[in-house]
């Protein structure tokens, strides 16, 4: 793993998040994209190096819905940039890693997606992220 990529967090209302966060890293975000297929809507702010990934729920069965539904708004997963995300996934299962998606998906952000589940990363929901060319 190269670096985190970004957090990311879950919120019930992108316009309201999108302006408090604007206000506290005093600029505003630089993207928000739908990605249909995870019923999420999502934007994002940079803070120096970082990323922030917003993810407001677009249907009530989506991830984030049924995250916020039980936990509340807050840090939903940290993703980590990877060179080779394939070949990081099967590392990961030999290392005895859950893999949620042992094929990556296209995610936000020009990105392939995996990610590894809470119950085998000390209850943190992990991301892993390869920039498509």
């Amino acid at each position: 793993m190269k670096k985190i990529e970004h957090i990311g967090i879950a919120v019930k209302n992108l316009e309201e998040s999108n302006k408090l966060f604007s206000s506290l890293f005093g600029k505003p975000h630089y993207k928000v994209e739908e990605v249909a297929s995870e019923g999420v809507k999502t934007s994002f702010f940079e803070s120096g190096p970082n990323k922030i990934e917003l993810l407001e729920a677009t249907n009530p069965e989506s991830p984030i819905a049924k995250f916020i539904d039980k936990k509340g708004e807050g840090i939903h997963h940290i993703a980590f940039a990877v060179e080779d995300i394939y070949s990081e996934i099967e590392r990961l299962k030999k290392e005895g890693f859950k893999v949620l998606n042992s094929t990556p998906k296209k995610g936000a952000d020009n990105k392939l997606v995996a990610f590894l589940h809470p119950k085998s990363t000390n209850g943190v929901l992990i991301e892993l992220c390869q920039e498509i060319d």
